[in-house]
């Protein structure tokens, strides 16, 4: 199993990113993905989850701003993050249970002036 994340990069404060996690060697059909970040010298935290019939939840701190989707066919899950704030800033990982979990390298979001 395989889960790649892309699309991290530095914004400004009220811009926008779209991050993607490609997935592989797993039934992408069945599984929820999730979304979690961790910022410097801070715990992990999830942010935003997807379920295999496409119910999302988010968390508290970024809904209304950030929208997570899916493309079956390619596999791959995102994160529309809009309205970025510094307490944004933060390594997002991708995460989904299968066989264990099974988390991505991670891809760097950093929201500065």
């Amino acid at each position: 199993v395989h889960l790649v994340e892309s699309g991290g990069g530095l914004v400004q404060p009220g811009g926008s990113l779209r991050l993607s996690c490609k997935a592989s060697g797993l039934n992408f059909k069945i599984v929820s993905m999730d979304w979690y970040r961790q910022a410097p010298g801070k715990k992990r935290e999830l942010v935003a989850s997807i379920g295999s019939d496409g119910t999302t939840k988010y968390a508290d701190f970024v809904k209304g701003r950030f929208t997570t989707s899916s493309d079956w066919p390619r596999r791959t899950v995102y994160l529309q993050m809009d309205g970025l704030q510094p307490a944004d800033t933060a390594v997002y990982y991708c995460h989904t249970c299968y066989g264990g979990a099974r988390w991505g390298q991670g891809t760097q979001v950093t929201v500065s002036s």
